[in-house]
């Protein structure tokens, strides 16, 4: 080996190990800025009382909704406050772009709705992507970062307050006691369909429940912002809820997918699986 090739080996491996070096503390930081954030979303749920959830609590809801709740045993329950689940899957941002695997924790808090969600994409071998999407005290966001260093994205405003808030909405089923809550409105349509209405300080967002024969909720559908471009528009979100699993004693959906409701068809674009899930624990992180 000459020792041109020798030098040019050398010094791509020391670039090598200061991007391997580089990206670790990146990856810190912002589990760091994960961290602090959870922690403040989990001091607001604070010196809340233990309740149970009864049948008479369930009485003024839509008839398929109140039936969902009694199929899927919660009552007799403890009221759920906070939330810590794992998720696995496939996501992407465009039609025929490749899918993505990703893995995410996700924390969420009910009594003053709020959730905070880290994921971790494979975008190539050695490339990932890191992103946090929080709802915190009415507000948005959504950052994205190539190697947890270079910002891709990082979303926020009143579009991006009501996309999240309609996020949360559209998940309840992971937190079905938060149907409960005085900051959520129903209104029956027929013996299998509901819509929820949603107001979080300044910010409101609503959406059609479905529910199926056996009275399961499959299937979530309403108007959310959309950014294209730069650019941002109302269009129709809709969740999917299946492979229904027991989770901490409740019938839990196990398996999710959003897609967009476009005139030329249906765009998925998120695929995942819950693989477990906790429930007021003292700390969230």
């Amino acid at each position: 080996m000459s020792k041109l090739l020798f030098a040019i080996l050398k010094v791509v491996g020391i670039i090598f190990i200061i991007f391997l070096i580089a990206t670790f503390a990146a990856n810190q930081i912002f589990k760091q800025k994960v961290r602090k954030e959870v922690r403040d979303l989990s001091d607001v749920q604070e010196g809340r009382e233990r309740e149970i959830v009864t049948e008479k609590d369930l009485d003024k809801l839509p008839s398929c909704v109140k039936r969902w709740l009694t199929n899927i045993q919660v009552i007799g329950k403890e009221k759920i406050r906070t939330v810590r689940l794992k998720q696995k899957g496939l996501i992407r941002t465009k039609e025929g772009q490749p899918w993505m695997p990703f893995e995410a924790e996700q924390y969420v808090a009910v009594d003053r709705p709020g959730f905070i969600w880290y994921v971790k994409v494979k975008a190539a071998p050695l490339i990932y992507l890191s992103g946090r999407d929080i709802f915190y005290q009415a507000r948005g966001n959504m950052l994205i970062k190539l190697l947890s260093i270079i910002t891709v994205a990082d979303g926020k405003g009143k579009e991006i307050d009501q996309g999240s808030l309609v996020r949360y909405l559209a998940e309840i089923s992971w937190y079905p006691t938060a149907v409960l809550s005085d900051y959520i409105k129903w209104e029956e349509i027929d013996d299998n369909s509901a819509k929820a209405t949603i107001t979080v300080e300044d910010v409101t967002a609503s959406g059609i429940f479905y529910f199926d024969q056996n009275g399961n909720f499959f299937k979530f559908r309403g108007e959310r912002y959309k950014e294209e471009q730069g650019s941002y528009s109302l269009g129709i979100f809709a969740g999917y809820m299946t492979d229904y699993q027991e989770f901490k004693g409740i019938i839990l959906p196990s398996l999710a997918e959003a897609r967009w409701e476009l005139p030329e068809g249906d765009f998925s674009y998120f695929q995942g699986r819950i693989g477990e899930i906790e429930y007021n624990k003292a700390e969230f992180y």
